[in-house]
């Protein structure tokens, strides 16, 4: 039944509304419900003739491209209806206009208000030319029919609202969407980026003072080397999350790291107890990030000082310390806003606790980081 329905969506809308039409012309020459349609004016009813079989059709084909032509559909079918009305068939064609009606007022694009006004003096001038005819309808009556259109007008109008409104709140959300990830590719830019190029500013500094020592040089250079290397394979990965075939981001080794860190001169006591659950998804990935930064502030602004990295995984959760000797917090807590701020974002995503500040003439960061979550 889906594939059905699927299929038939896909087809032409004049297609689509090509039934209701038919419908409506089968219905309109079926004996038993002739002079059974609507009935304005009260005038005598006239039997079937080849000018009724033409207004039928004027009236109930032109819904074929009522929501194409809206505007083309209500014309055709309010010329058919006043001659409907004026002859005295009263066929069940005259349905076909307050549908065209729904149909302008949910479609029509342009020119709303001259239509509503030349519809209203048009049906103004239809009265008087159905009173002058011997119509009994009286002034009520006539009121009360054209409140009956206004209000099939009012539907479609109400509906093209909706769809108006529902559009504007998918705009925003779809914009919200981007917004968010813009940031997300933000933080992993600045997380990636960040951390390396400060670890090659600071073996670069370091190797100013080396070139009395050439076998320390060639190696910190080639630290440098393999920095930037690691750099740009990690920014590969950033870009494929850009990737709509993309599925995981391979986060990196813990271990390789605080290595990285110890090669720019940073002295780092790691420990790490445990092994990450299976299903510890996006958890893994933030504690690594909550390690980065916090090396990463190391090298910054307290190079040189001892570091501890501890990481626990547990069966429900991750906590990770990352304790530096010698930073201030004003000085950990400044630069772009993306860093500190950022993770806080991140566990705060989680459910997690985020802490950051000084203890002990130190600067501590922990996280407390739920597991289990989806990737």
């Amino acid at each position: 039944m889906s594939r059905v329905i699927s299929r038939w969506r896909r087809w032409d809308v004049t297609v689509q509304d090509a039934p209701l039409a038919l419908a409506l012309v089968l219905a309109s020459l079926i004996p038993a419900l002739h002079n059974r349609g609507t009935q304005l004016g009260e005038l005598p009813g006239r039997p079937m003739d080849a000018l009724a079989a033409a207004v039928i059709a004027l009236e109930c084909l032109p819904l074929v491209v009522r929501r194409r032509w809206p505007l083309v559909c209500l014309a055709l079918v309010s010329v058919a209806f006043a001659v409907d009305q004026l002859r005295g068939y009263h066929t069940v064609a005259g349905t076909a206009l307050p549908i065209a009606l729904i149909s302008t007022g949910l479609h029509l694009a342009h020119h709303r208000r001259t239509t509503v006004i030349t519809a209203t003096v048009a049906y103004a001038v239809l009265a008087v030319a159905l009173d002058r005819e011997g119509s009994t309808e009286g002034v009520a009556g006539f009121v009360t029919f054209y409140l009956a259109l206004a209000a099939a007008w009012g539907i479609g109008a109400w509906l093209r609202l909706s769809r108006k409104a529902e559009a504007e709140r998918r705009r925003h959300v779809a914009e919200a969407t981007r917004v968010a990830e813009r940031t997300s590719i933000a933080r992993e830019l600045h997380d990636v980026v960040t951390h390396h190029v400060t670890a090659m500013v600071v073996q670069a500094e370091a190797a100013r003072y080396l070139t009395a020592s050439p076998d320390r040089l060639d190696q910190t250079l080639q630290t440098i080397t393999d920095t930037g290397r690691r750099s740009l394979t990690d920014l590969r990965h950033l870009l494929d999350l850009l990737n709509p075939d993309h599925s995981t981001f391979s986060i990196g080794s813990l271990t390789t790291l605080v290595e990285q860190t110890r090669q720019a001169g940073q002295p780092v006591e790691f420990a790490e107890e445990g092994t990450a659950a299976r299903d510890a998804g996006s958890a893994e990935a933030v504690a690594y990030r909550v390690v980065q930064e916090a090396l990463t502030n190391a090298l910054k602004y307290a190079h040189g000082s001892p570091t501890t990295v501890r990481v626990r995984y547990g069966e429900k959760e991750i906590t990770v310390e990352v304790g530096t000797e010698g930073v201030r917090a004003s000085a950990a807590s400044g630069g772009s806003g993306r860093g500190l701020a950022g993770l806080r974002e991140r566990v705060d995503v989680l459910g997690g606790e985020f802490s950051a500040g000084q203890q002990n003439g130190g600067f501590v960061v922990r996280a407390r980081i739920p597991a289990g979550n989806p990737a």
